[in-house]
């Protein structure tokens, strides 16, 4: 680690894991907050905008602080490549754990579902956001901003890990990645059906859906990002994006139906 560090970082590095010197920790944070902005501004892209930025710049924050305390300067990995798995899980576990989904927005997703069914039955087709939107007075953007937000807490709830239970969990860059990420036999079988039905869901798109969705969800670019990498306006992608979340929904939905 020392080799890509200067010489006033790794003294300062040095004051923190020899002495727990408070001042030299609040310095480090200083030096790798950009880290925390990093993430709080990739993972924001995807929330409600009812969720507050500062709420998940918190949540980073107490990433990178737990990164710090656990970190292991003899071990061959940069900080950054750690703190980053550190910050990322802090804010995505607070995100769970909060339920930042608001009610009104779960509300609207009953209705929008009991709607969409009803639809169907009476076209004999899935009905369009356009449709939906109309029936339910609402605006086609907004019947696709609530399905774009209760998908990615889908996601989120994908992603869960189960609770930690009494273990001999040992601490330190050499296992706490691993042991963090490790899940059951059956949850794993479970998580990876999810992702396969979702996966499958994803190629039924057009190829600019799919693109779309992948830059946004894995890349985790912002739809500005996108639209400069496709050469197309942000209101353009947001479209496409909103559409493919849409459809997704609707697949998923008629699938565990």
């Amino acid at each position: 680690m020392s080799g890509s560090l200067s010489s006033e970082q790794l003294e300062l590095w040095n004051q923190w894991a020899n002495e727990k010197d408070s001042e030299a920790a609040n310095e480090l944070v200083r030096i790798y907050d950009y880290l925390v902005s990093f993430h709080v501004q990739r993972i924001s892209a995807h929330l409600p905008k009812s969720v507050s930025k500062e709420d998940v710049r918190s949540l980073g924050l107490l990433g990178l602080y737990d990164a710090l305390r656990k970190f292991d300067m003899s071990r061959d990995l940069k900080f950054d490549t750690y703190a980053s798995f550190r910050i990322r899980g802090s804010i995505i576990d607070g995100l769970r754990k909060e339920d930042w989904l608001p009610r009104s927005v779960r509300d609207k997703s009953k209705k929008i579902d009991g709607a969409a069914e009803i639809l169907e039955q009476q076209l004999q087709r899935p009905p369009t956001s356009e449709e939906i939107a109309k029936e339910l007075r609402m605006s086609p953007s907004e019947v696709e901003e609530v399905m774009k937000d209760f998908l990615f807490a889908n996601v989120l709830s994908m992603e869960e890990k189960p609770k930690e239970g009494k273990s001999d969990h040992k601490e330190g860059v050499g296992y706490s990645i691993p042991d963090r990420e490790a899940i059951s036999p059956a949850d794993n079988i479970v998580k990876q059906e999810n992702y396969q039905e979702l996966t499958d869901q994803i190629k039924q798109l057009n190829e600019k859906e799919q693109l779309v969705v992948s830059l946004f969800y894995t890349e985790e670019l912002t739809l500005t990002e996108i639209g400069e990498i496709m050469e197309l306006t942000t209101s353009r992608i947001s479209q496409i994006h909103a559409k493919a979340i849409f459809k997704l929904r609707n697949s998923l939905m008629e699938t565990v139906s």
